[in-house]
């Protein structure tokens, strides 16, 4: 297939007017694909902002691009005009750490390591659960650009910062270190038993809430659920569904754009990582009240209908 001017010169307008742009299924508030949301992931934990184009709803920009790029897939990533690669290419490059440098951003400045806290509840918590672990795991913290944080444990690497409270190392990469200054991991209760929160000074005020499935069931049977979007893929979706949420849609997307900042918002997936980056996206747009279903289908499935297929 060749590629007619007017689609090149299309294309050509979108990459050199957008600084970081990822041709993707789907936007970036709702990946259609495995592919695109892992590559979305990857991007949200180190650009507070960039660009993303649907090309399932641009069928010539779809095709198009790919004879641009010289790539047969999809999801393509360009950085300042240039093509860096597929979603394959972008997980080697974070893994190597050679992403944040091709992106053009700048080692953080880590003369000072961060202050964190872990309080004497979470330290003799996270001790019993490194006792589970297999030998030379480390706990390490992440937070993203949108102040998405991951708390997990798996063997230390080179590069991350060691910080010590209670007894404790937690390990954080450099692009996280500055986001997680003055941060406190704390011990919680959550419908599932006694569960970790990280309070951060830093996290912008429109944070997202984290809500349980029993609380979105109280809100579908009194019909206060109000606007709750379903996140996976339409092939997932037709697998196990939750009754009363709507899948969300490039052009769902853009109706909840123009809706006042004020209309609550909660978003479900499988398991509670995707419709998590859509919630920090609309947050990030301004909405008051977001909230994402912790654990996903898979939690409604386990712990409110059984009937709903799990998969």
């Amino acid at each position: 297939m060749s590629l007619d001017s007017s689609t090149r010169q299309r294309i050509e307008a979108l990459i050199t007017s957008n600084d970081v742009l990822l041709f993707m299924k789907g936007n970036r508030g709702a990946p259609q694909c495995g592919f695109s949301a892992t590559v979305c992931g990857i991007l949200d934990g180190l650009l507070p902002e960039y660009a993303t184009l649907d090309v399932l709803s641009d069928p010539e920009i779809r095709e198009g691009i790919k004879e641009f790029s010289s790539w047969p897939t999809i999801p393509q990533l360009y950085v300042r005009g240039e093509f860096v690669g597929g979603c394959d290419i972008i997980r080697e490059m974070a893994a190597a750490g050679e992403l944040p440098e091709a992106l053009g951003l700048s080692a953080p400045d880590l003369a000072d390591p961060p202050r964190l806290t872990v309080t004497p509840a979470a330290a003799s918590a996270l001790r019993d659960a490194l006792r589970d672990m297999p030998p030379g795991s480390a706990l390490h913290l992440g937070i993203d650009a949108r102040f998405q944080n991951k708390l997990y444990f798996a063997p230390e690497s080179e590069g991350t910062i060691a910080v010590e409270s209670n007894g404790i190392a937690v390990h954080i990469d450099p692009f996280s270190a500055p986001r997680a200054d003055g941060a406190t991991i704390d011990v919680a209760a959550t419908p599932d038993g006694p569960g970790f929160r990280i309070d951060n000074p830093n996290e912008p005020k429109n944070a997202v809430v984290q809500m349980s499935v029993a609380e979105l069931k109280r809100r579908i049977d009194t019909g206060s659920a109000g606007e709750t979007f379903d996140v996976r893929t339409p092939e997932e979706r037709a697998t196990a569904s939750i009754p009363g949420t709507r899948l969300m849609t490039p052009e769902e997307a853009d109706r909840i754009a123009g809706l006042p900042r004020d209309t609550p918002l909660i978003f479900h997936c499988h398991h509670g990582g995707r419709s998590q980056a859509a919630a920090e996206h609309f947050a990030a747009m301004g909405f008051s009240e977001v909230y994402n279903v912790a654990g996903g289908i898979d939690a409604w499935s386990r712990e409110v209908d059984p009937g709903v297929r799990r998969y």
